[in-house]
């Protein structure tokens, strides 16, 4: 039904139908797929600058080269934006020329890492041939802001407008952070709201795991996810942990509820963007939006604004998990088999919700700010994070071992999930890691990031 309605561009003037378009992504476990996304950035290699739009170093001439690997363009004012394949997998800009992977809805992790190598091949033999490289970290290590380009893409022209009337750090967030998520399907709303509940409480688990961005214009800033600090001061309106999600009755209809509230940022017609940055959804459903006065919204409206709403976790018609800094490719794999281990096995999803279900507000609220700054050794109930991480990676392990998905030579999932044992059992996050080379052998220099990390 929802599909049909957004099919034929049908106004909306209540919120059932915007229920029902959340409610039709509940599928059958059979059909659960793993959805990985990762951004990383572009520079030059004689000199480390961020790429430009135009230009043969520059991130067009780039998207115009990985076209040979059967790459449709997507055009927006005359110009490629975007790539896409049949699949559903994609390659889109962020607001700087940061690289994003949308991978296609994969069955197991091994086709998730299969899908990340063959991409990160192409990029590779594209980036050789301009002499550009590609390095994966939470945040821009070198180059500030005034430095960073912007790319032609008018959403981002509207909300760099907006996002510095709401919080300091937006356009940083904008232009200068990098992450890896994956995104996660469910067969029912009770189901949904298991797995959100665990989703946020244990993201900044996932945080202190992943962290591996402590510079900024080429100092340490005393943070080790600086990326996920600049997120707790982007806009309070659409960040965040969501304490709602945790109270009695939470379901499709109360993110609607809360959705309504989150201001526009804008409305597609005809092509072009049309700023309604501000301006009320339950307006537009009224029909009262200043922005386009007398006009309704429509669900593809609906799912336009639902993509601009940037929590912790973030609920569409499947689950974001959005809380990681980018990083190397084992990383990347390992972040799809940290969520599908502890989420899609339900005797795994049950042990993960035991883990979580007396954690206070208050508690989750202290995790999310502290451990941008503390990572694993973030104290908590006389243990730190680091313990909880370690009993998250066993339960995760649990589940994907119970999954059964091999590979050719007879390897389950649960093998992607070593870096971040690693990482939990010693302590040492892939931030510590940085500051220790830029302390010695990088001479207090961010520089060799860039050739030390590259993908």
């Amino acid at each position: 039904m929802a599909d049909d309605a957004l099919a034929r561009g049908e106004p909306v003037t209540d919120k059932r139908p915007l229920v029902a378009y959340l409610e039709a992504g509940c599928k059958p476990q059979s059909d659960w797929r793993i959805g990985t996304e990762h951004e990383k950035f572009g520079y030059t290699l004689a000199d480390l600058q961020p790429l430009p739009y135009e230009g043969e170093q520059g991130v067009r001439t780039f998207l115009e080269g990985l076209g040979r690997f059967g790459w449709e363009p997507v055009i927006e004012a005359g110009k490629p934006i975007a790539l896409s394949k049949p699949d559903g997998c994609s390659i889109t800009l962020e607001p700087a020329g940061q690289i994003e992977l949308s991978g296609a809805p994969l069955e197991t992790i091994h086709q998730t890492c299969n899908e990340l190598s063959e991409h990160l091949k192409q990029v590779k033999e594209v980036a050789s041939e301009m002499g550009v490289g590609f390095v994966g970290l939470g945040y821009q290590p070198k180059w500030p802001m005034s430095d960073l380009p912007w790319m032609p893409k008018a959403r981002y022209g509207i909300m760099s407008r907006y996002m510095p009337t709401k919080g300091r750090l937006g356009l940083e967030m904008m232009q200068a952070t990098s992450t890896v998520q994956v995104n996660l399907d469910f067969d029912s709303e009770a189901t949904m709201v298991q797995m959100f509940r665990i989703g946020l409480a244990l993201q900044p688990v996932a945080t202190a795991l992943w962290a591996n961005s402590p510079f900024k214009e080429g100092r340490p800033t005393g943070f080790l996810s600086y990326r996920s600090l600049v997120w707790t001061d982007t806009d309070p309106d659409r960040c965040g942990m969501l304490p709602f999600v945790f109270e009695d009755g939470f379901g499709f209809e109360r993110y609607v509820d809360w959705l309504l509230d989150v201001p526009m940022y804008f409305v597609y017609r005809g092509g072009r963007y049309i700023d309604a940055a501000g301006q009320s959804f339950r307006d537009f459903m009224a029909g009262r939006l200043p922005a386009l006065p007398g006009e309704y919204p429509t669900l593809a409206d609906w799912a336009d604004h639902l993509t601009v709403v940037f929590p912790e976790v973030r609920l569409k018609r499947y689950l974001e998990m959005r809380g990681a800094d980018g990083g190397p490719w084992g990383r990347l794999c390992a972040l799809p088999a940290f969520w599908v281990g502890l989420l899609y096995d339900a005797d795994a999803r049950a042990a993960a919700w035991d883990l979580v279900k007396d954690w206070t507000v208050e508690e989750q609220l202290t995790l999310r700010l502290e451990v941008p700054r503390l990572a694993l050794n973030t104290p908590f109930r006389g243990g730190s994070v680091g313990d909880i991480a370690l009993d998250a990676l066993d339960i995760a392990h649990k589940g994907l071992c119970s999954r059964v998905k091999l590979n050719k030579i007879g390897m389950d999932e649960a093998h992607y999930l070593n870096p971040l044992f690693r990482i939990a059992e010693s302590g040492f996050t892939p931030a510590e890691d940085l500051l220790s080379a830029y302390e010695r052998r990088w001479k207090m220099s961010v520089d060799p990031v860039f050739r030390e990390y590259a993908y």
